[in-house]
């Protein structure tokens, strides 16, 4: 009874020091005065203002446009060199998960000077196609990462059989494959998407003077003070990713409740 109890609040004060201080944000975000230290009261001026700040709104869109457009282009890459390492030998299949795992153990300010320095060397003009390579370089072993497990539970035989039967490569990896690593593919999206959305210091490095995401536009704002509107644009974000996430694993619960159905449906015939 005792070691429940410990338990629970041991698991209570975990979550207090992650969650506080995002409360105490979404908290500023409703407060009328400007200042953090005095509540002046209930308002919802902010997220009015919010929306007519085209800094803001412009660094936003930037933002979401680079960790969608990278997210993408790193899923496919991604996908298909996991496809590619899957069916290596042990050896080279070592080799390339050893070379997918530096760039996630390196330190993020080495990635951004590297990239910073080589766009440097073939002159390549620093802006949001620069951030957008970055972004797409850093988010591909992450995918990588996520579809092999996948890869490794599905059965090679079945892609074998729809092969015999008569179905091209591209069209059995479409109805055989794909819906197998499915599940893998769209995680490895949604950690790639959040990456991306999160990523300052490789952005720094790589965006130049022209592009603004929220995470360089809050490290401006942070030697003049940061506006509350920005309160209430990562509340509104944090809400938007808790959303989703809900969603998300609710959905993969009712089909992990659908494929143990159908699995049990013939041993319940008999």
């Amino acid at each position: 009874m005792v070691k429940k109890i410990s338990q629970k609040i041991y698991v209570a004060l975990i979550m207090f020091f992650l969650y506080a201080p995002i409360m105490v944000l979404i908290v500023l975000s409703f407060n009328k005065s400007k200042s953090r230290s005095k509540w002046g009261g209930f308002t919802l001026d902010w997220y009015k203002s919010l929306f007519q700040n085209e800094e803001i709104m412009s660094a936003l869109y930037t933002t979401l446009i680079i960790a969608f457009l990278s997210a993408l282009i790193a899923t496919l890459i991604g996908t298909a060199a996991a496809i590619g390492m899957n069916h290596m030998r042990k050896v080279p299949k070592t080799i390339m998960m050893g070379i997918t795992n530096i760039p996630m153990l390196n330190a993020d300010i080495v990635t951004g000077i590297s990239l910073m320095l080589l766009f440097i060397a073939v002159n390549f003009t620093l802006g949001f196609k620069s951030v957008l390579i970055a972004h797409i370089t850093f988010n591909i072993p992450y995918v990588i990462l996520s579809v092999m497990p996948k890869l490794k539970q599905t059965n090679r035989n079945t892609y074998e059989a729809a092969l015999d039967l008569g179905a091209s490569p591209i069209s059995a990896f479409f109805k055989v494959v794909l819906p197998d690593i499915l599940p893998g593919v769209f995680s490895g999206f949604l950690l790639a998407f959040t990456m991306s959305l999160d990523d300052f210091i490789i952005t720094h490095f790589t965006r130049g003077a022209a592009v603004n995401t929220l995470s360089t536009k809050i490290y401006a704002e942070t030697r003049k003070g940061i506006k509350p509107e920005m309160y209430a644009l990562s509340t509104l974000l944090f809400l938007s990713v808790l959303i989703l996430l809900i969603i998300i694993n609710r959905r993969n619960d009712s089909i992990e409740k659908k494929r143990n159905a159908v699995a049990l449906a013939p041993a319940n015939k008999l």
